[in-house]
């Protein structure tokens, strides 16, 4: 029964991947733009959950809405001031940009909070299930929870004017500023939705991993963007896929191989994935016009 505790412990960690990962993959797929600041969003989503649950004393389920509205805002104050003016620019220019905005977030965290790592209480009320092994209350709504956000998140994209206008802007931007869609809008939304899902992970990543540090979000963030690209990239099914792989492969190499490599097993695998279909698993090949 060990092997199947671990599987399904590697599935709730990948749920959480998956969660960021959709964040990584919907910016890239509609906005064409990796947004590297994605991690540290997830850090000051646990950051602000962590302030209204222990110093303003609100009830669980409110301080996470606070915490979506505060990632919510925050991606699209990101996006206004570091990305939106940066359009037109060069891949290199935005890829700095965003390591800057990364940077700028875990100094801000730092400085209000400090470097050490804090306490987080648990969201999950105390429980499990006995199956022969033990499912702990964190791992088993992680699960439910990643799917039920991706199933709406599937059913928003593909039947909502503003899903479907998000699918006309991944297609061919200028085509659909020509069908009256408003590009901007939906860019900006497409960060919003993305920075809420990022807060909903923290919290799941927070109550699992019990602490909050300013560097909370730096390697989650890495993992995650690992998973979009091994789903492919621009692709909501490719990163869940992507995202519950890497954590299957994770939770099973730290306790059959070594925990030491589990890292490296995961890039590795990446590596393999990529060498075999470098557009990622669910990823599609475009054909550019010279």
């Amino acid at each position: 029964m060990s092997f199947l505790s671990y599987f399904i412990t590697g599935i709730s960690l990948g749920s959480i991947y998956a969660l960021i990962a959709l964040g990584y993959t919907m910016v890239y797929g509609i906005a064409k733009m990796l947004n590297f600041a994605h991690g540290d969003v997830i850090m000051i989503g646990g950051y602000v959950a962590f302030t209204a649950i222990t110093t303003l004393h609100f009830p669980i389920w409110i301080s996470i809405c606070i915490s979506i509205l505060a990632c919510t805002l925050l991606g699209v104050l990101i996006e206004k001031v570091a990305y939106k003016p940066l359009r037109k620019a060069s891949p290199l220019a935005i890829l700095i940009t965003a390591i800057g905005v990364s940077y700028l977030l875990q100094n801000v965290a730092l400085l209000i909070f400090g470097s050490a790592a804090k306490s987080f209480t648990s969201v999950v009320p105390k429980f499990s299930l006995d199956l022969g092994f033990s499912i702990t209350g964190e791992t088993l709504v992680t699960i439910v929870v990643t799917l039920i956000l991706v199933v709406a998140l599937t059913l928003f994209v593909n039947h909502t004017k503003s899903g479907k206008a998000m699918l006309a802007v991944s297609e061919d931007r200028g085509a659909a500023q020509l069908m009256g869609i408003n590009v901007n809008t939906t860019i900006s939304l497409t960060f919003a939705i993305g920075s809420g899902l990022a807060a909903v992970a923290s919290v799941l990543l927070c109550s699992a991993y019990p602490q909050i540090s300013p560097y909370t979000g730096a390697m989650p963030g890495i993992k995650a963007f690992t998973a979009a690209v091994f789903g492919g990239i621009g692709s909501i099914p490719g990163a869940m896929i992507g995202g519950v792989a890497l954590g299957i492969i994770e939770s099973l190499s730290k306790a059959y191989i070594s925990s030491q490599m589990a890292d490296a097993i995961v890039f590795a695998v990446l590596i393999i994935v990529l060498l075999v279909k470098p557009t990622g698993l669910f990823g599609k090949k475009h054909n550019e016009k010279v």
